[in-house]
């Protein structure tokens, strides 16, 4: 089986691919600093929990924008999975063209997502993805990757709104219900989900015009469901697209 990891900023998802199915999938925190040993102590417990070993994974593919964990990542590999790693980047074939000014500091999160996507619903498409950031990812009819625009994430902007307000307080981010909030929590949550939701409405259109007028548009990431209801513009909720585009690109370089 191969193991997907996809590594985030704050969270990262781990799938397990038995041919093209998932069999499994987990998130968990990312901690930029943990050792070989320790993301071996995690997978195996992960394993467990669907009562696998570490010798069910033949091969794992990682795309990370944590630098310093690629290494760990593959020391673990080869050291408890004794599997052949693959880490996405540049020399790795993608299959798509990335048509940017300079393509090396486009991040494999993104590329991989754009794979995906483009694989599943054609081209023209914008790829939205709520994580750390909000990403969003354009690709051409061809399937080449034109560039895209990056913004705060929710939970980074709401962060910053709590540590700049001396009279706000931390809110969890639901949906209030309406907009128009009758209370200072309800008025945030409502800034939160339906600001985000008009400001990705706003730039996918403002994409959508410069591919030509059309494009599907995919949300994805850890927060893709609390948006997706809430922006008109969205046509697809993939939550583990990534990791979908992770087996994609593998099985192009094997």
């Amino acid at each position: 089986m191969l193991l997907a990891v996809d590594i985030g900023n704050s969270h990262s998802a781990l799938g397990l691919f038995e041919g093209e199915e998932l069999r499994c999938c987990w998130r968990v925190t990312t901690e930029s600093h943990r050792t070989a040993d320790e993301i071996a102590v995690q997978t195996a417990g992960l394993l467990r929990l669907e009562g696998l070993d570490v010798s069910s994974v033949k091969a794992m593919i990682v795309s990370s924008v944590v630098p310093n964990l690629n290494t760990e990542y593959q020391r673990m590999a080869g050291a408890f999975l004794e599997a052949e790693s693959l880490t996405v980047g540049p020399g790795v074939k993608t299959g798509m063209p990335v048509l940017t000014n300079n393509p090396r500091e486009v991040g494999s999160d993104l590329i991989v997502g754009a794979v995906a996507a483009y694989e599943m619903y054609g081209g023209p498409c914008v790829v939205v993805d709520f994580g750390t950031a909000t990403t969003f990812a354009a690709v051409s009819k061809d399937g080449e990757y034109l560039g895209g625009a990056i913004a705060p994430g929710i939970e980074v902007s709401m962060d910053a709104l709590w540590h700049r307000a001396a009279k706000l307080s931390r809110v969890e981010l639901v949906d209030p219900g309406s907009v128009i909030g009758k209370s200072t929590m309800l008025s945030m949550q409502s800034g939160a989900v339906y600001g985000f939701g008009g400001q990705v409405d706003g730039i996918v259109e403002r994409m959508r015009k410069e591919l030509g007028g059309k494009g599907i548009a995919v949300a994805t990431g850890g927060l893709s469901p609390l948006v997706f209801q809430h922006a008109e513009s969205l046509d697809h909720l993939e939550p583990l697209l990534t990791l979908r585009g992770l087996r994609i690109i593998y099985q192009r370089n094997t």
